[in-house]
Protein backbone atom coordinates (compact mmCIF):
# COMPACT_ATOMS: atom_id res chain seq x y z
CA UNK A 1 0.00 0.00 0.00
CA UNK A 2 1.16 3.53 -0.64
CA UNK A 3 2.55 5.49 2.29
CA UNK A 4 0.35 8.11 3.91
CA UNK A 5 0.53 11.77 2.97
CA UNK A 6 0.68 14.05 5.98
CA UNK A 7 -1.71 16.50 4.37
CA UNK A 8 -5.30 15.31 4.38
CA UNK A 9 -7.17 16.52 1.34
CA UNK A 10 -10.81 17.01 2.11
CA UNK A 11 -12.66 17.35 -1.17
CA UNK A 12 -16.37 17.43 -0.51
CA UNK A 13 -19.03 17.44 -3.17
CA UNK A 14 -22.08 19.55 -2.48
CA UNK A 15 -24.18 16.46 -1.93
CA UNK A 16 -27.81 15.69 -1.30
CA UNK A 17 -29.00 12.84 0.91
CA UNK A 18 -32.23 11.26 2.12
CA UNK A 19 -34.56 13.68 3.84
CA UNK A 20 -38.26 13.78 4.49
CA UNK A 21 -38.35 17.56 4.18
CA UNK A 22 -34.99 18.75 2.82
CA UNK A 23 -31.49 17.54 2.12
CA UNK A 24 -28.31 18.51 3.85
CA UNK A 25 -27.04 21.98 3.01
CA UNK A 26 -23.30 21.53 2.66
CA UNK A 27 -20.53 23.93 1.80
CA UNK A 28 -17.46 22.63 -0.07
CA UNK A 29 -14.19 22.67 1.85
CA UNK A 30 -10.79 22.95 0.17
CA UNK A 31 -7.55 21.52 1.55
CA UNK A 32 -7.32 21.30 5.29
CA UNK A 33 -4.68 19.75 7.51
CA UNK A 34 -6.02 17.16 9.92
CA UNK A 35 -5.45 19.43 12.94
CA UNK A 36 -7.40 22.35 11.45
CA UNK A 37 -10.40 20.10 10.76
CA UNK A 38 -10.90 19.58 14.50
CA UNK A 39 -11.20 23.29 15.29
CA UNK A 40 -14.83 23.39 14.17
CA UNK A 41 -17.54 20.68 14.22
CA UNK A 42 -18.85 21.89 10.86
CA UNK A 43 -15.46 21.09 9.31
CA UNK A 44 -15.55 17.62 10.84
CA UNK A 45 -19.04 17.09 9.46
CA UNK A 46 -17.84 18.09 6.00
CA UNK A 47 -15.02 15.57 6.26
CA UNK A 48 -17.48 12.81 7.21
CA UNK A 49 -19.86 13.89 4.45
CA UNK A 50 -17.21 12.90 1.95
CA UNK A 51 -17.69 9.27 2.97
CA UNK A 52 -21.35 9.45 1.91
CA UNK A 53 -20.25 9.90 -1.71
CA UNK A 54 -19.29 6.20 -1.61
CA UNK A 55 -23.01 5.43 -1.82
CA UNK A 56 -23.11 7.15 -5.20
CA UNK A 57 -19.87 5.64 -6.44
CA UNK A 58 -21.01 2.06 -5.72
CA UNK A 59 -24.55 2.66 -6.98
CA UNK A 60 -26.04 1.88 -10.38
CA UNK A 61 -25.44 5.55 -11.17
CA UNK A 62 -21.74 5.40 -10.26
CA UNK A 63 -18.72 3.61 -11.68
CA UNK A 64 -17.19 1.57 -8.84
CA UNK A 65 -19.12 -1.70 -9.20
CA UNK A 66 -18.16 -2.53 -12.80
CA UNK A 67 -16.43 0.50 -14.29
CA UNK A 68 -19.82 2.08 -14.98
CA UNK A 69 -21.42 -0.94 -16.67
CA UNK A 70 -24.32 -2.64 -14.91
CA UNK A 71 -23.32 -5.98 -13.37
CA UNK A 72 -26.62 -7.40 -14.66
CA UNK A 73 -24.80 -7.59 -18.00
CA UNK A 74 -22.69 -10.36 -16.42
CA UNK A 75 -25.90 -12.38 -16.03
CA UNK A 76 -28.39 -13.30 -18.77
CA UNK A 77 -30.80 -10.46 -17.95
CA UNK A 78 -29.15 -7.48 -19.65
CA UNK A 79 -27.38 -7.04 -22.96
CA UNK A 80 -25.04 -4.24 -24.01
CA UNK A 81 -25.61 -3.69 -27.72
CA UNK A 82 -22.07 -2.78 -28.77
CA UNK A 83 -19.35 -5.17 -29.82
CA UNK A 84 -16.67 -2.45 -30.00
CA UNK A 85 -14.74 -2.54 -26.73
CA UNK A 86 -15.53 0.04 -24.11
CA UNK A 87 -17.33 0.43 -20.80
CA UNK A 88 -21.13 0.28 -21.18
CA UNK A 89 -20.29 -1.17 -24.59
CA UNK A 90 -18.22 -4.18 -25.66
CA UNK A 91 -16.35 -4.82 -22.42
CA UNK A 92 -19.28 -6.48 -20.62
CA UNK A 93 -19.92 -8.71 -23.64
CA UNK A 94 -16.27 -9.65 -23.76
CA UNK A 95 -16.38 -10.60 -20.09
CA UNK A 96 -19.24 -13.07 -20.54
CA UNK A 97 -17.99 -14.51 -23.83
CA UNK A 98 -14.33 -14.70 -22.84
CA UNK A 99 -13.93 -14.65 -19.02
CA UNK A 100 -10.25 -15.50 -19.40
CA UNK A 101 -9.77 -11.73 -19.80
CA UNK A 102 -10.07 -11.63 -16.00
CA UNK A 103 -6.50 -11.59 -14.73
CA UNK A 104 -4.51 -10.25 -11.82
CA UNK A 105 -3.50 -7.37 -14.08
CA UNK A 106 -7.03 -6.23 -14.86
CA UNK A 107 -10.56 -6.94 -13.64
CA UNK A 108 -13.17 -4.33 -14.44
CA UNK A 109 -15.35 -5.29 -11.48
CA UNK A 110 -12.44 -5.49 -9.05
CA UNK A 111 -12.23 -2.61 -6.55
CA UNK A 112 -9.02 -3.34 -4.65
CA UNK A 113 -7.15 -0.07 -5.17
CA UNK A 114 -10.26 2.06 -4.89
CA UNK A 115 -11.31 0.33 -1.67
CA UNK A 116 -7.96 0.71 0.07
CA UNK A 117 -7.71 4.37 -0.89
CA UNK A 118 -11.06 4.88 0.81
CA UNK A 119 -10.10 2.76 3.82
CA UNK A 120 -6.93 4.83 4.21
CA UNK A 121 -8.95 8.02 4.22
CA UNK A 122 -11.35 6.71 6.85
CA UNK A 123 -8.50 5.48 9.02
CA UNK A 124 -6.86 8.88 8.66
CA UNK A 125 -10.02 10.44 9.99
CA UNK A 126 -10.21 8.09 12.98
CA UNK A 127 -6.53 8.65 13.74
CA UNK A 128 -6.86 12.43 13.63
CA UNK A 129 -9.93 12.26 15.86
CA UNK A 130 -7.89 10.42 18.49
CA UNK A 131 -5.14 13.01 18.28
CA UNK A 132 -6.97 16.30 17.97
CA UNK A 133 -10.64 16.08 18.92
CA UNK A 134 -11.66 18.01 22.02
CA UNK A 135 -15.35 17.42 21.47
CA UNK A 136 -17.57 15.32 23.72
CA UNK A 137 -17.37 11.54 23.75
CA UNK A 138 -20.96 11.39 22.51
CA UNK A 139 -20.21 13.62 19.51
CA UNK A 140 -17.02 11.72 18.71
CA UNK A 141 -18.96 8.45 18.85
CA UNK A 142 -21.44 9.70 16.22
CA UNK A 143 -18.62 10.67 13.86
CA UNK A 144 -16.84 7.40 14.47
CA UNK A 145 -20.05 5.43 13.97
CA UNK A 146 -20.66 7.00 10.56
CA UNK A 147 -17.06 6.40 9.55
CA UNK A 148 -17.10 2.79 10.66
CA UNK A 149 -20.39 2.21 8.82
CA UNK A 150 -18.69 3.28 5.62
CA UNK A 151 -15.57 1.27 6.40
CA UNK A 152 -17.85 -1.76 6.74
CA UNK A 153 -19.55 -0.77 3.48
CA UNK A 154 -16.20 -0.74 1.66
CA UNK A 155 -14.90 -3.94 3.26
CA UNK A 156 -18.18 -5.54 2.24
CA UNK A 157 -17.42 -4.55 -1.36
CA UNK A 158 -13.97 -6.12 -1.02
CA UNK A 159 -15.17 -9.28 0.70
CA UNK A 160 -17.85 -10.11 -1.86
CA UNK A 161 -15.17 -9.97 -4.55
CA UNK A 162 -12.04 -11.30 -2.88
CA UNK A 163 -13.05 -13.19 0.25
CA UNK A 164 -9.71 -12.70 1.96
CA UNK A 165 -8.59 -9.12 2.42
CA UNK A 166 -5.92 -7.10 4.19
CA UNK A 167 -7.48 -5.75 7.37
CA UNK A 168 -6.42 -2.25 8.34
CA UNK A 169 -8.16 -0.75 11.35
CA UNK A 170 -5.53 1.86 12.17
CA UNK A 171 -3.28 4.17 10.23
CA UNK A 172 0.01 2.77 11.42
CA UNK A 173 -0.91 -0.66 10.04
CA UNK A 174 -1.06 0.86 6.56
CA UNK A 175 2.57 1.94 6.76
CA UNK A 176 4.00 -1.57 6.47
CA UNK A 177 3.50 -4.84 4.68
CA UNK A 178 0.62 -6.92 6.01
CA UNK A 179 -0.63 -10.38 5.18
CA UNK A 180 -4.10 -11.36 4.05
CA UNK A 181 -6.68 -12.09 6.71
CA UNK A 182 -9.15 -14.91 6.28
CA UNK A 183 -12.61 -14.41 4.84
CA UNK A 184 -14.09 -15.01 8.30
CA UNK A 185 -11.82 -12.38 9.83
CA UNK A 186 -12.94 -9.94 7.16
CA UNK A 187 -16.59 -10.57 7.96
CA UNK A 188 -15.74 -10.20 11.66
CA UNK A 189 -14.51 -6.68 10.94
CA UNK A 190 -17.60 -5.82 8.89
CA UNK A 191 -19.82 -7.09 11.68
CA UNK A 192 -17.84 -5.30 14.39
CA UNK A 193 -17.91 -1.97 12.55
CA UNK A 194 -21.63 -2.27 11.90
CA UNK A 195 -22.32 -3.21 15.52
CA UNK A 196 -20.47 -0.09 16.64
CA UNK A 197 -22.52 1.98 14.20
CA UNK A 198 -25.77 0.40 15.40
CA UNK A 199 -24.88 1.10 19.04
CA UNK A 200 -23.86 4.73 18.49
CA UNK A 201 -25.99 6.10 15.67
CA UNK A 202 -29.29 7.82 16.50
CA UNK A 203 -32.63 6.47 15.37
CA UNK A 204 -33.30 9.90 13.87
CA UNK A 205 -31.18 12.95 13.10
CA UNK A 206 -32.23 16.58 13.50
CA UNK A 207 -33.89 18.04 10.41
CA UNK A 208 -30.72 19.92 9.43
CA UNK A 209 -28.82 16.61 9.30
CA UNK A 210 -31.43 14.39 7.71
CA UNK A 211 -29.82 11.98 5.29
CA UNK A 212 -27.12 10.70 7.61
CA UNK A 213 -26.90 7.00 8.37
CA UNK A 214 -29.20 5.96 11.19
CA UNK A 215 -29.22 3.00 13.53
CA UNK A 216 -31.81 1.30 11.34
CA UNK A 217 -29.88 1.90 8.13
CA UNK A 218 -26.90 0.18 9.78
CA UNK A 219 -29.15 -2.70 10.86
CA UNK A 220 -30.58 -3.00 7.36
CA UNK A 221 -27.12 -3.09 5.84
CA UNK A 222 -26.03 -5.64 8.44
CA UNK A 223 -28.87 -7.90 7.30
CA UNK A 224 -27.36 -7.77 3.79
CA UNK A 225 -23.75 -8.21 4.81
CA UNK A 226 -24.41 -11.11 7.16
CA UNK A 227 -26.18 -13.03 4.37
CA UNK A 228 -22.99 -12.84 2.32
CA UNK A 229 -21.09 -14.01 5.40
CA UNK A 230 -23.62 -16.85 5.83
CA UNK A 231 -24.20 -15.76 9.41
CA UNK A 232 -27.86 -16.46 9.17
CA UNK A 233 -28.88 -15.71 12.74
CA UNK A 234 -27.13 -12.34 12.60
CA UNK A 235 -28.83 -11.53 9.29
CA UNK A 236 -32.19 -12.62 10.64
CA UNK A 237 -31.85 -10.62 13.86
CA UNK A 238 -30.78 -7.45 12.02
CA UNK A 239 -33.62 -7.67 9.49
CA UNK A 240 -36.10 -8.43 12.25
CA UNK A 241 -34.99 -5.36 14.21
CA UNK A 242 -35.70 -3.13 11.22
CA UNK A 243 -39.07 -4.75 10.58
CA UNK A 244 -40.09 -4.68 14.25
CA UNK A 245 -39.28 -0.98 14.50
CA UNK A 246 -42.38 -0.17 12.44
CA UNK A 247 -40.56 2.74 10.84
CA UNK A 248 -40.69 1.49 7.27
CA UNK A 249 -43.30 0.04 4.95
CA UNK A 250 -43.75 -1.11 1.37
CA UNK A 251 -45.21 1.71 -0.70
CA UNK A 252 -48.44 0.80 -2.46
CA UNK A 253 -47.12 1.36 -5.99
CA UNK A 254 -44.06 -0.70 -6.92
CA UNK A 255 -43.20 1.81 -9.66
CA UNK A 256 -42.29 4.35 -6.96
CA UNK A 257 -40.52 1.92 -4.60
CA UNK A 258 -36.99 2.84 -5.69
CA UNK A 259 -37.62 6.57 -6.20
CA UNK A 260 -36.68 7.63 -2.68
CA UNK A 261 -38.13 10.03 -0.14
CA UNK A 262 -40.83 7.54 0.84
CA UNK A 263 -41.66 4.99 3.54
CA UNK A 264 -39.69 2.26 1.78
CA UNK A 265 -36.38 4.11 1.56
CA UNK A 266 -33.99 3.30 4.41
CA UNK A 267 -30.80 4.85 3.02
CA UNK A 268 -30.49 6.95 -0.10
CA UNK A 269 -28.18 9.41 -1.83
CA UNK A 270 -29.70 12.51 -3.40
CA UNK A 271 -28.70 14.63 -6.37
CA UNK A 272 -29.64 17.99 -7.84
CA UNK A 273 -29.24 19.78 -11.16
CA UNK A 274 -26.39 21.97 -9.91
CA UNK A 275 -24.49 18.92 -8.70
CA UNK A 276 -23.89 16.27 -7.80
CA UNK A 277 -25.91 14.65 -10.56
CA UNK A 278 -25.57 11.66 -12.89
CA UNK A 279 -26.09 10.52 -16.50
CA UNK A 280 -28.14 7.35 -16.12
CA UNK A 281 -30.86 8.62 -18.45
CA UNK A 282 -28.34 9.57 -21.12
CA UNK A 283 -26.97 6.03 -20.97
CA UNK A 284 -30.22 4.10 -21.26
CA UNK A 285 -33.04 6.12 -22.89
CA UNK A 286 -34.23 5.00 -26.35
CA UNK A 287 -33.38 7.08 -29.41
CA UNK A 288 -36.99 8.27 -29.58
CA UNK A 289 -36.29 10.35 -26.45
CA UNK A 290 -34.21 12.65 -28.65
CA UNK A 291 -30.76 11.58 -27.48
CA UNK A 292 -28.61 9.74 -29.98
CA UNK A 293 -26.19 8.04 -27.58
CA UNK A 294 -28.59 6.24 -25.23
CA UNK A 295 -29.91 2.68 -24.95
CA UNK A 296 -26.40 1.33 -24.42
CA UNK A 297 -27.85 -1.77 -22.83
CA UNK A 298 -31.31 -3.35 -22.84
CA UNK A 299 -33.19 -6.11 -20.94
CA UNK A 300 -33.27 -9.59 -22.43
CA UNK A 301 -36.08 -12.04 -23.07
CA UNK A 302 -34.69 -14.17 -20.25
CA UNK A 303 -35.50 -11.36 -17.83
CA UNK A 304 -38.97 -10.89 -19.30
CA UNK A 305 -39.71 -14.59 -18.86
CA UNK A 306 -38.81 -14.36 -15.17
CA UNK A 307 -42.07 -12.51 -14.48
CA UNK A 308 -45.20 -14.39 -13.51
CA UNK A 309 -48.63 -13.63 -14.84
CA UNK A 310 -50.96 -11.51 -12.72
CA UNK A 311 -52.55 -14.65 -11.27
CA UNK A 312 -49.19 -16.03 -10.13
CA UNK A 313 -48.88 -18.68 -12.83
CA UNK A 314 -46.03 -18.83 -15.34
CA UNK A 315 -46.66 -17.82 -18.92
CA UNK A 316 -45.97 -20.48 -21.54
CA UNK A 317 -43.48 -18.80 -23.85
CA UNK A 318 -42.82 -21.80 -26.10
CA UNK A 319 -45.27 -20.62 -28.78
CA UNK A 320 -43.23 -17.40 -29.07
CA UNK A 321 -39.85 -19.12 -29.41
CA UNK A 322 -40.09 -19.36 -33.16
CA UNK A 323 -39.52 -17.18 -36.20
CA UNK A 324 -43.12 -16.36 -37.06
CA UNK A 325 -44.82 -15.55 -33.75
CA UNK A 326 -47.45 -13.00 -32.89
CA UNK A 327 -47.12 -10.37 -30.18
CA UNK A 328 -46.95 -11.94 -26.71
CA UNK A 329 -49.70 -10.92 -24.25
CA UNK A 330 -47.44 -8.67 -22.18
CA UNK A 331 -50.45 -7.15 -20.45
CA UNK A 332 -51.01 -10.48 -18.69
CA UNK A 333 -47.74 -10.13 -16.77
CA UNK A 334 -47.59 -8.84 -13.20
CA UNK A 335 -47.09 -5.12 -12.39
CA UNK A 336 -43.34 -5.27 -11.75
CA UNK A 337 -42.71 -6.15 -15.38
CA UNK A 338 -44.55 -3.07 -16.61
CA UNK A 339 -42.66 -0.87 -14.13
CA UNK A 340 -39.25 -2.25 -15.10
CA UNK A 341 -39.18 -2.74 -18.87
CA UNK A 342 -40.28 -0.69 -21.87
CA UNK A 343 -41.91 -3.39 -24.00
CA UNK A 344 -43.57 -3.23 -27.43
CA UNK A 345 -46.93 -1.55 -27.06
CA UNK A 346 -46.14 0.11 -23.74
CA UNK A 347 -46.36 3.86 -23.31
CA UNK A 348 -43.16 5.77 -22.52
CA UNK A 349 -43.21 9.56 -22.23
CA UNK A 350 -46.52 9.67 -24.04
CA UNK A 351 -45.37 7.52 -26.98
CA UNK A 352 -46.56 4.01 -27.82
CA UNK A 353 -43.30 2.11 -28.18
CA UNK A 354 -42.70 -0.09 -31.23
CA UNK A 355 -39.17 -1.36 -30.53
CA UNK A 356 -39.14 -2.72 -34.06
CA UNK A 357 -37.14 -2.71 -37.27
CA UNK A 358 -37.43 0.87 -38.59
CA UNK A 359 -39.64 1.71 -35.63
CA UNK A 360 -40.25 5.39 -34.93
CA UNK A 361 -40.69 4.96 -31.19
CA UNK A 362 -38.00 2.43 -30.37
CA UNK A 363 -35.84 1.06 -33.15
CA UNK A 364 -34.35 -2.44 -33.41
CA UNK A 365 -30.75 -3.04 -34.47
CA UNK A 366 -29.23 -6.51 -34.77
CA UNK A 367 -26.24 -7.09 -32.51
CA UNK A 368 -22.97 -6.44 -34.44
CA UNK A 369 -24.83 -4.58 -37.21
CA UNK A 370 -22.68 -1.60 -36.25
CA UNK A 371 -19.96 -1.11 -33.61
CA UNK A 372 -22.16 0.80 -31.17
CA UNK A 373 -25.88 0.45 -30.55
CA UNK A 374 -26.48 4.11 -29.68
CA UNK A 375 -30.20 4.58 -29.15
CA UNK A 376 -31.24 1.23 -30.60
CA UNK A 377 -32.35 -2.00 -28.96
CA UNK A 378 -30.77 -5.35 -29.81
CA UNK A 379 -33.32 -7.26 -27.70
CA UNK A 380 -36.68 -5.65 -28.52
CA UNK A 381 -36.87 -3.98 -25.09
CA UNK A 382 -35.57 -0.92 -23.28
CA UNK A 383 -34.87 -0.37 -19.60
CA UNK A 384 -37.53 1.62 -17.72
CA UNK A 385 -36.68 1.13 -14.07
CA UNK A 386 -34.41 3.78 -12.52
CA UNK A 387 -35.02 6.16 -15.45
CA UNK A 388 -36.80 9.48 -14.95
CA UNK A 389 -39.89 9.52 -17.15
CA UNK A 390 -40.37 13.22 -16.39
CA UNK A 391 -36.96 14.17 -17.79
CA UNK A 392 -37.63 15.45 -21.31
CA UNK A 393 -34.49 17.45 -22.15
CA UNK A 394 -32.04 14.56 -22.04
CA UNK A 395 -29.27 16.47 -23.80
CA UNK A 396 -29.44 19.62 -21.70
CA UNK A 397 -30.46 18.43 -18.23
CA UNK A 398 -28.56 16.00 -16.00
CA UNK A 399 -30.31 13.19 -14.15
CA UNK A 400 -31.21 13.84 -10.52
CA UNK A 401 -33.35 10.88 -9.41
CA UNK A 402 -32.04 9.59 -6.03
CA UNK A 403 -30.16 6.37 -5.56
CA UNK A 404 -31.82 4.20 -2.90
CA UNK A 405 -29.10 2.01 -1.45
CA UNK A 406 -31.38 0.06 0.88
CA UNK A 407 -35.13 -0.24 0.71
CA UNK A 408 -37.55 -2.09 2.93
CA UNK A 409 -38.44 -4.78 0.37
CA UNK A 410 -34.83 -5.97 0.41
CA UNK A 411 -34.88 -6.24 4.20
CA UNK A 412 -38.02 -8.41 4.03
CA UNK A 413 -36.32 -10.64 1.47
CA UNK A 414 -33.16 -10.76 3.58
CA UNK A 415 -35.23 -11.95 6.51
CA UNK A 416 -36.96 -14.51 4.30
CA UNK A 417 -33.66 -16.02 3.19
CA UNK A 418 -32.14 -16.02 6.67
CA UNK A 419 -35.30 -17.60 8.11
CA UNK A 420 -35.17 -20.30 5.44
CA UNK A 421 -31.56 -21.11 6.34
CA UNK A 422 -32.58 -21.28 10.02
CA UNK A 423 -35.46 -23.67 9.26
CA UNK A 424 -38.05 -21.03 10.15
CA UNK A 425 -40.09 -21.89 7.08
CA UNK A 426 -43.25 -20.13 8.19
CA UNK A 427 -41.43 -16.85 8.72
CA UNK A 428 -39.59 -17.23 5.41
CA UNK A 429 -42.88 -17.62 3.55
CA UNK A 430 -44.50 -14.76 5.44
CA UNK A 431 -41.70 -12.28 4.68
CA UNK A 432 -41.52 -13.14 0.99
CA UNK A 433 -45.29 -13.17 0.61
CA UNK A 434 -45.50 -9.64 1.99
CA UNK A 435 -43.37 -8.52 -0.97
CA UNK A 436 -45.59 -10.45 -3.37
CA UNK A 437 -48.77 -9.07 -1.85
CA UNK A 438 -47.70 -5.52 -2.73
CA UNK A 439 -48.23 -6.40 -6.41
CA UNK A 440 -51.29 -8.58 -5.71
CA UNK A 441 -49.54 -11.88 -6.41
CA UNK A 442 -50.81 -14.93 -4.52
CA UNK A 443 -48.79 -16.26 -1.60
CA UNK A 444 -46.26 -19.02 -2.16
CA UNK A 445 -46.78 -22.07 0.06
CA UNK A 446 -43.88 -24.19 -1.13
CA UNK A 447 -41.08 -25.40 1.11
CA UNK A 448 -37.52 -26.70 0.93
CA UNK A 449 -35.66 -26.51 -2.38
CA UNK A 450 -38.83 -25.54 -4.23
CA UNK A 451 -39.32 -22.52 -1.97
CA UNK A 452 -35.70 -21.44 -2.43
CA UNK A 453 -36.11 -21.63 -6.20
CA UNK A 454 -39.19 -19.41 -5.87
CA UNK A 455 -37.22 -17.07 -3.61
CA UNK A 456 -34.34 -16.75 -6.08
CA UNK A 457 -36.80 -15.65 -8.76
CA UNK A 458 -38.70 -13.37 -6.38
CA UNK A 459 -35.52 -11.56 -5.40
CA UNK A 460 -34.53 -11.35 -9.07
CA UNK A 461 -37.72 -9.57 -10.16
CA UNK A 462 -38.31 -7.45 -7.03
CA UNK A 463 -34.75 -6.07 -7.01
CA UNK A 464 -34.31 -6.13 -10.80
CA UNK A 465 -31.55 -3.85 -12.11
CA UNK A 466 -30.75 -2.53 -8.63
CA UNK A 467 -27.34 -4.21 -8.67
CA UNK A 468 -28.05 -7.39 -6.66
CA UNK A 469 -28.50 -10.30 -9.08
CA UNK A 470 -24.90 -10.92 -10.18
CA UNK A 471 -23.60 -10.80 -6.62
CA UNK A 472 -26.46 -12.95 -5.34
CA UNK A 473 -25.74 -15.62 -7.94
CA UNK A 474 -22.09 -15.57 -6.93
CA UNK A 475 -22.78 -15.94 -3.21
CA UNK A 476 -25.26 -18.76 -3.91
CA UNK A 477 -22.63 -20.43 -6.12
CA UNK A 478 -25.19 -20.68 -8.92
CA UNK A 479 -23.47 -18.47 -11.50
CA UNK A 480 -21.31 -21.25 -12.95
CA UNK A 481 -24.45 -23.36 -13.37
CA UNK A 482 -26.89 -20.78 -14.71
CA UNK A 483 -24.49 -18.65 -16.77
CA UNK A 484 -22.37 -21.28 -18.47
CA UNK A 485 -22.88 -22.29 -22.11
CA UNK A 486 -26.03 -20.21 -22.48
CA UNK A 487 -27.12 -17.36 -24.72
CA UNK A 488 -29.38 -14.38 -24.19
CA UNK A 489 -32.36 -13.78 -26.44
CA UNK A 490 -34.77 -11.13 -27.59
CA UNK A 491 -37.34 -10.33 -30.27
CA UNK A 492 -36.75 -8.91 -33.72
CA UNK A 493 -40.06 -7.24 -34.50
CA UNK A 494 -41.00 -6.55 -38.10
CA UNK A 495 -44.52 -5.25 -38.47
CA UNK A 496 -46.69 -7.73 -36.56
CA UNK A 497 -44.10 -10.53 -36.76
CA UNK A 498 -42.13 -11.38 -33.63
CA UNK A 499 -39.01 -13.40 -34.32
CA UNK A 500 -37.32 -14.96 -31.29
CA UNK A 501 -33.59 -14.38 -31.80
CA UNK A 502 -30.20 -15.13 -30.32
CA UNK A 503 -28.72 -11.75 -29.35
CA UNK A 504 -25.26 -13.08 -28.42
CA UNK A 505 -24.15 -15.28 -31.37
CA UNK A 506 -21.85 -17.18 -29.03
CA UNK A 507 -22.07 -18.89 -25.65
CA UNK A 508 -21.72 -17.05 -22.38
CA UNK A 509 -19.27 -18.47 -19.84
CA UNK A 510 -18.64 -18.24 -16.13
CA UNK A 511 -15.43 -19.65 -14.64
CA UNK A 512 -15.74 -21.12 -11.14
CA UNK A 513 -12.41 -19.68 -10.11
CA UNK A 514 -13.81 -16.16 -10.60
CA UNK A 515 -15.98 -16.60 -7.50
CA UNK A 516 -12.83 -15.27 -5.83
CA UNK A 517 -11.08 -12.53 -7.78
CA UNK A 518 -7.29 -12.48 -7.97
CA UNK A 519 -5.14 -10.24 -5.82
CA UNK A 520 -4.01 -7.41 -8.13
CA UNK A 521 -0.42 -7.41 -9.36
CA UNK A 522 0.08 -3.96 -7.86
CA UNK A 523 -0.55 -5.32 -4.36
CA UNK A 524 1.74 -8.31 -4.89
CA UNK A 525 4.52 -6.01 -6.09
CA UNK A 526 4.25 -3.67 -3.08
CA UNK A 527 3.43 -6.05 -0.25
CA UNK A 528 5.88 -8.89 0.37
CA UNK A 529 3.54 -10.66 2.82
CA UNK A 530 0.70 -11.19 0.35
CA UNK A 531 0.57 -14.24 -1.89
CA UNK A 532 -1.73 -14.88 -4.81
CA UNK A 533 -4.68 -17.27 -4.40
CA UNK A 534 -3.65 -20.76 -5.57
CA UNK A 535 -6.27 -20.89 -8.35
CA UNK A 536 -4.84 -17.69 -9.82
CA UNK A 537 -1.16 -18.65 -9.75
Amino acid sequence: MRKILQLITVTILAMCLHSCKKWLDLTPTDQLTDKIVWNDPSSVNLYVNGFYTYLHQYSQFGSAQFSGSLTESLTNTFKYGSYALGHKAGHPNNYVFNPSVITSASVFYDNWSDAYNKIRRMNEFLSSMGKYSSFSAEQNAKWEAQTRFFRAFIYFQLAKRHGETIIYTSLDQMEKDKALSSEQETWNLVESDLDFAIANLPEDWPVAEKGRVTKYAALAFKSRAMMYAQRWQKAYDAANAVISSGRYALVANYATAWKGNNAESILEYRYNVAGPNHIFDKDYVPLSDGYEFGALGTPTQEMVESYEKKDGTKMNWSDYHKSNASRPPYEDLEPRFKATIIYPGSVWKGKVMENSVNGTNGTFMAYRAQPYSYGFTTTGYFLKKLLDENLIDIKGTPSTQPWVEIRYAEVLLNKAEAAYRLNKMGEAREAMNLVRARVALPAKSSGGDEWFKDYVNERKVELAYEGHLFWDMRRWKLAHIEYNNIRAHGFKITGSNYEYIDVDYQDRKFLEKTYILPIPDSELENNSLVQQHPVWK
